[in-house]
């Protein structure tokens, strides 16, 4: 690489330590750290969110979609969009009106005045695990694109190199510096990939005639994918938008439920169709400079980066890694702020009695924060593949919350026991069916049965003990 694209991608990368530095100072307790002062406004809280949800999962997961079935790989992220518009019109009201909630910090928050604190701190451990492996799928994103376009850089090297930056400024800023980065690292995604990585790919492979004659027709329609692959998206992304940690801290942290709402819509539009075909589109340009033998593909998520490493011209090149690099750090920072608050709201102050407000707690948040970075970056050191860790990562969360989420939204009083039922059969259905790689009914996803697991288990015993367990509201 250039020394031009080098140093472009390095003042991005100073750019980002520089605004979490911004705000170590300014955080002064851990409702500044965790939910921003609860100030925001609708545009950066929309892109944050957008620029959240989208991450590593676009920039890598849905080339690799494009690069292997094409425009129909899109509909992944319309399933992000009618995640978004469920959320703003049925559980953001509900969020934002319940004076319960008015200082809550995480998402379990919701189940300890539900359910009880014990049932919290089991929905927050696993909330935490599932964030672990979000944050670990954004890391390994990163160490990919960098894997691709850097030829002497080695996949590991590169994962460290990528994570130092990310848990850094994490650290260091809390949420007002990942939602103000997500802001600039949206404008930096838009302007790179609409006018620079679209327009420079399109031409260096010979625009339409040749990507016509490159791809399979069937890659140029939005039909090419079977309902199984619809109920899979569907049942795994709708939900995370009721369960999503990342979410309920941003939730809280709008100023107001109008606030809220209309950034929940600002970004469903913008995840499809915009960020969709864009990704999509990327993906199936490596696959027509694959076919014309401007390079080899054995990984379809490898594609994207080998595209940019042989395209892009000085000085465009280090402008368009930014772009993408954007996308990555904008969602492994978030969930990582998740994690570190579901340990430490949820986990720690629950266990060990500590005073959610007191002093020490900033610094606490902020030490966690670290050890779960470094954390994350083992365990995507041991993983190959971004989308899998990635949905694997949104089943386990899923399957075991979506479930006592709704008892928490629309029963008058739901049951403690049937809470930890569903939380406990849904998710280990799921991940017993991903680790046993059994063959499923109708090719239906593991995360379908275990969703069903966690809605039988739940009507059961709300059935049958009610608000009467040894789970009571009030532990």
């Amino acid at each position: 690489m250039h020394l031009v694209d080098l140093g472009i991608l390095a003042v991005y990368m100073v750019a980002m330590l520089g605004i979490g530095a911004y705000f170590f100072r300014r955080n002064v307790d851990t409702d500044d750290y965790y939910v921003g002062g609860r100030k925001l406004g609708v545009w950066h809280v929309g892109f944050s969110v957008v620029a959240t949800d989208v991450g590593g999962g676009f920039s890598i997961g849905l080339g690799g979609l494009g690069f292997a079935m094409g425009l129909s790989g899109s509909w992944m992220l319309f399933t992000g969009l009618l995640g978004a518009w469920l959320a703003a019109v049925v559980l953001i009201p509900r969020v934002k009106r319940n004076p319960a909630l008015a200082r809550a910090l995480t998402f379990p928050d919701l189940f300890k005045q539900t359910y009880g604190g014990r049932v919290a701190v089991l929905a927050g451990l696993i909330s935490a695990v599932g964030y672990l492996g979000f944050t670990s799928s954004q890391l390994l994103a990163g160490a990919k694109l960098a894997n691709g376009t850097f030829a002497d850089l080695d996949l590991q090297a590169a994962l460290w190199i990528m994570g130092a930056v990310a848990v850094v400024y994490t650290v260091m800023g809390g949420l007002k510096a990942v939602i103000y980065t997500d802001t600039v690292q949206w404008a930096v995604l838009m302007v790179g990939l609409l006018f620079i990585g679209l327009p420079v790919a399109y031409t260096a492979v010979g625009g339409w005639d040749a990507i016509r004659q490159a791809l399979p027709p069937e890659m140029l329609h939005l039909n090419n994918l079977g309902w199984q692959t619809l109920v899979k998206w569907a049942v795994t992304i709708v939900p995370i938008w009721f369960v999503g940690m990342t979410l309920y801290q941003r939730i809280y942290a709008c100023r107001d439920e109008k606030t809220a709402q209309r950034a929940w819509f600002l970004a469903g539009l913008l995840e499809w169709p915009v960020m969709a075909f864009m990704g999509v589109a990327l993906g199936m340009l490596a696959r027509v400079a694959a076919e014309q033998g401007l390079f080899s593909v054995v990984d379809p998520e490898a594609g994207l980066p080998m595209l940019l490493r042989t395209v892009m011209p000085v000085g465009l090149m280090g402008l368009i890694l930014a772009a993408y690099f954007s996308a990555i750090l904008s969602t492994a920072d978030s969930c990582l702020m998740a994690c570190s608050g579901n340990l430490v709201n949820d986990i720690l102050v629950t266990l060990l009695g500590l005073d959610p407000n007191g002093k020490s707690m900033l610094r606490l948040s902020q030490l966690t924060t670290l050890i779960l970075g470094v954390m994350a970056l083992l365990l995507a050191s041991q993983m190959t593949s971004v989308l899998d860790l990635m949905l694997y990562s949104y089943a386990f969360l899923v399957s075991g919350l979506f479930i006592p989420v709704l008892g928490a939204l629309f029963i008058k009083q739901p049951s403690p026991v049937a809470a930890v039922a569903a939380m406990l059969l849904g998710g280990g259905t799921t991940v017993c069916l991903q680790v046993g790689g059994w063959s499923l009914p109708l090719g239906l996803d593991p995360n379908f049965f275990g969703l069903s697991a966690s809605m039988f288990s739940f009507a059961l015993c709300q059935l049958i003990w009610g608000r009467s367990s040894i789970f009571s509201a009030e532990g």
